[in-house]
């Protein structure tokens, strides 16, 4: 317990608010126990400049240990021939392998974002789109949610990607990763995979994994459906050499590149309580029971979008292949996303806002409301239940003018969800 009895009294407030709603963010989850105490622990007050076995600091015979089993896992659990753990987020692991393998100027092919993806992946207002050119792929059929490869084949031909990115933040559809590669290597792209909501359910097995198409990087954050600490992830093909020694810039040197990029490229000492967490995270989603949440949460995803659209509302592209789920409230109800998300938390369900394809209102009040299924499904939650959940969406939504009627959904949604106790309650 917190002695400052004001950061306390927040610290409890939020336990409260977790165990008595639901975390409809895709991109969120609960951690284990053990993720916990990592992240608590003395780790934390240990500066760690360097790889195992190169550090600028002493007192590292524990650190380099720690770092080692967390790479070790984490190439085991992705088949990589190489991982680096120390990326704080997954926006810094995306610029480092940018700067690992571009020059100013470049040019790199990513979706767009108004379809489906990342601020990373060249949002004007980063750094990384003022460093370099990109130039986009989107959604051939609102509808289907298929991407236009035909286009995304002219463009790449056209400006000569030095990387092509395959990843997403709001699409709700599969990538069909062999085309990806069939294009990248038309037009000797460096291929990546930015992996950060989907890092999970491939390494449960639930979705494919790039690397076995072809791809020479994957990026991820290591919580969203990981369910680790939130931090990045670099994971490689190739030959890791000693990062002090600049190489030819080759694919297969793309470890030793990525390496040197991050550290001290990009970042300084790494967090070696997060990379102990990291650690745990990764043995814990080796373990056979990982497999089967991955596949519960893809079974969620899509029973609760079934569940939905009985109820009227509008899923862009008519349903979901993976763990999210993005409605369009505007066709549905005639509100925005941002109202919608208010509408939701006011009653105990967390989700966000989001742009959706071709969307005519500002990026700020989106026509579409964005959620999923990783964090239920942690807490228990199955096919079953999902009909609860979509029925409290629509009954919210129903009842935004009516401060009572929100009252009375707030309980219900707490009464079912404190049948599902946290990870760290168990």
């Amino acid at each position: 317990m917190l002695q400052d009895k004001t950061l306390q009294k927040l610290l409890s407030d939020e336990e409260t608010r977790q165990r008595e709603g639901l975390e409809l963010v895709p991109s969120e989850n609960y951690v284990s126990r053990d993720v916990l105490e990592a992240l608590g622990s003395v780790f934390t007050n240990k500066y760690s400049e360097g790889y195992p076995g190169r550090r600028y600091y002493g007192g590292q015979e524990n650190t380099d240990q720690v770092e080692t089993i967390a790479i070790d896992r984490a190439k085991k659990l992705f088949g990589s021939d190489h991982a680096n753990v120390q990326p704080h987020s997954g926006a810094p692991a995306n610029i480092a392998v940018y700067q690992a393998w571009l020059n100013p100027g470049d040019t790199v092919m990513a979706m767009r974002l108004d379809h489906g993806g990342h601020l990373t992946h060249g949002a004007p207002v980063t750094a990384s789109a003022k460093l370099y050119n990109f130039v986009r792929y989107g959604v051939k059929d609102v509808e289907t949610g298929e991407i236009d490869y035909d286009e995304m084949r002219e463009v790449a031909l056209k400006e000569k990607p030095k990387i092509l990115i395959a990843g997403f933040s709001g699409y709700p559809r599969s990538l069909d990763y062999s085309k990806f590669a069939a294009i990248g290597n038309e037009v000797g792209a460096m291929l990546m995979a930015d992996i950060a909501h989907i890092a999970g359910l491939i390494a449960g097995k639930a979705l494919p994994n790039p690397l076995d198409h072809g791809f020479h990087v994957m990026t991820s954050t290591t919580h969203k459906t990981l369910r680790g600490p939130r931090g990045g992830l670099i994971l490689s093909k190739g030959i890791a050499g000693n990062p002090l020694k600049a190489p030819e810039k080759t694919i297969e040197n793309l470890p030793t590149l990525i390496d040197r990029e991050v550290f001290p490229g990009t970042q300084g000492g790494p967090h070696m309580n997060n990379i102990l967490a990291k650690a745990v995270a990764f043995g814990e989603a080796l373990d056979p029971s990982f497999q089967v949440y991955a596949n519960q949460i893809l079974k969620n995803a899509k029973q609760l979008a079934d569940e939905l659209m009985k109820r009227g509302f509008k899923l862009v592209s008519n349903g979901t292949d993976n763990h999210l789920i993005m409605i369009d409230m505007h066709r549905s109800f005639g509100i925005d996303g941002r109202v919608t998300q208010e509408i939701l938390d006011r009653v105990g369900l967390t989700g966000n806002c989001n742009a959706i394809p071709n969307d005519t209102l500002p990026p700020f009040r989106p026509s579409g409301f964005r959620l999923g299924t990783p964090a239920i499904t942690t807490r228990g939650l199955v096919e079953s239940d999902m009909a609860f959940v979509a029925e409290q969406m629509q009954k919210a939504v129903n009842s935004k003018d009516s401060e009572s009627q929100l009252d009375k959904i707030k309980a219900d949604v707490a009464v079912f969800a404190l049948q599902f106790p946290l990870p760290s309650d168990k």
